[in-house]
């Protein structure tokens, strides 16, 4: 009896010329979901989420673009750049709609999903701000308490956010008070976090060559995983208890978080991983590196789904 090995083949998405650095899918809409990448090259892009087809770039920051996220009803994206702005685009037709001042490097951006008019920045300014899409002239909210840059910067849920900084800690603020009220420290800078979408809060953290999932109300670490090098990015399966990671070694690594158990291993870039995201579905993630590509796998390998056909066995 013979048997068949269905080998990963990801799909390769050109067209960024230099370090693809963010990258967000949006939600499930009429028009099926979507794919928003941030890249040092200075152009955003979005593409079909399933097929990674390109289908029109972001034109109007001058620099590096640090951050890149896309409203789930793919509406509205938002930017984040060198330039020390954040830009609002109208993600339909491209047009800039907004640009918010800055006085140093944006790195992060985020939405949120619950009160749709916030735009949450995080900066090398070392502050976090809330900004109100519809009347943008100054931020509604400015918090405090990082001493080192804003890595990043994610809506938790309604009433707090979740801020990842160079001064090695990860933070969580009230919104309506603006404190923070938990601080988790680290032994070096945490490179990515990430709430998880089944209604638990969990957090997804890397750090150095670590892996951890934190409780997100009490902020006791609940796994940690010991990973071969420096993990830049992780993300989690929207439904199944598994998540994604990839860093240094240029191979994207996938575990189960409830066993332990490393389910698959793939090296398909040429260059350090910097950003992962799942799809909506969990039928496929993306990947961004330091080669200029973004690559899209199947989370089930060998069914058909995109440009991807069945394997027969």
């Amino acid at each position: 009896m013979s048997t068949t090995t269905v080998r990963q083949v990801p799909i390769t998405c050109n067209g960024h010329t230099r370090p693809v650095v963010d990258l967000r899918f949006s939600d499930i809409t009429k028009y099926s979901y979507f794919l928003i990448s941030a890249c040092k090259d200075g152009i955003p892009m979005l593409r079909e989420g399933d097929t990674g087809d390109w289908i029109g770039s972001f034109i109007g920051h001058k620099g590096a673009v640090w951050g890149a996220t896309i409203t789930g009803n793919a509406e509205l994206a938002a930017t984040a750049g060198s330039d020390f702005t954040a830009k609002l685009w109208d993600a339909s037709t491209g047009a800039e709609l907004q640009t918010f001042e800055h006085k140093h490097i944006v790195r992060s951006v985020d939405f949120s999903s619950i009160n749709k008019e916030w735009l949450l920045t995080g900066s090398n300014e070392k502050l976090i701000k809330i900004y109100d899409v519809t009347a943008p002239t100054e931020p509604v909210k400015v918090f405090n308490g990082h001493t080192g840059a804003v890595k990043k910067a994610i809506f938790m849920d309604a009433k707090r956010i979740c801020t990842a900084s160079d001064d090695k800690t990860i933070k969580i603020f009230d919104i309506d008070s603006g404190n923070c009220i938990s601080t988790i420290d680290f032994p070096s800078p945490p490179n990515s976090i990430e709430i998880s979408r089944d209604g638990q809060a969990s957090l997804l953290i890397t750090h150095g060559k670590k892996v951890e999932i934190y409780d997100g109300n009490n902020l006791n670490k609940l796994q940690s995983f010991e990973m071969p090098c420096e993990m830049n990015t992780a993300s989690f399966h929207p439904t199944a208890r598994e998540f994604v990671c990839g860093g240094l070694d240029f191979r994207i690594y996938k575990y189960n978080f409830e066993t332990g158990i490393e389910l698959e291993s793939y090296k398909g870039h040429f260059g350090p991983i910097h950003c992962m995201s799942y799809s909506p579905d969990g039928q496929i993630y993306a990947s961004g590196s330091e080669d200029g590509t973004l690559r899209l796998w199947q989370n089930t390998v060998g069914i058909t789904y995109g440009l991807w056909e069945m394997v027969n066995i």
